[in-house]
């Protein structure tokens, strides 16, 4: 992993979002242009920073530096909804994954 590919993660994903820089930079507490310049390379956040960047965003870490997955907070959300299912509602769910992927 690199610097750039963690300033584009967090573009795309705030992107898939529809959220701008500004709205961001406000709702996490920075100064209207924190996340234009981590985008723009001239910084980037601390690692609590980025745990609350990744709560924001809807994502794990680790899903966050999943490069299989584009949209890792669909899979984060789609996960969720699994663990709350009855097992038998899961066995008739896994086909369809398969079908569908």
């Amino acid at each position: 992993m690199t610097e750039q590919y963690i300033r584009e993660r967090i573009t795309s994903l705030r992107t898939q979002k529809k959220v701008s820089e500004y709205k961001m930079s406000q709702d996490l507490g920075h100064c209207k242009s924190y996340v234009q310049a981590i985008s723009s390379g001239r910084a980037l956040p601390s690692m609590s920073e980025f745990l609350g960047i990744c709560e924001y965003l809807g994502v794990t870490p680790s899903e966050f530096f999943d490069e299989a997955t584009d949209r890792p907070d669909l899979v984060s959300e789609l996960n969720e909804e699994a663990r709350r299912m009855e097992p038998q509602n899961l066995e008739l769910l896994v086909p369809i994954g398969k079908k569908l992927s």
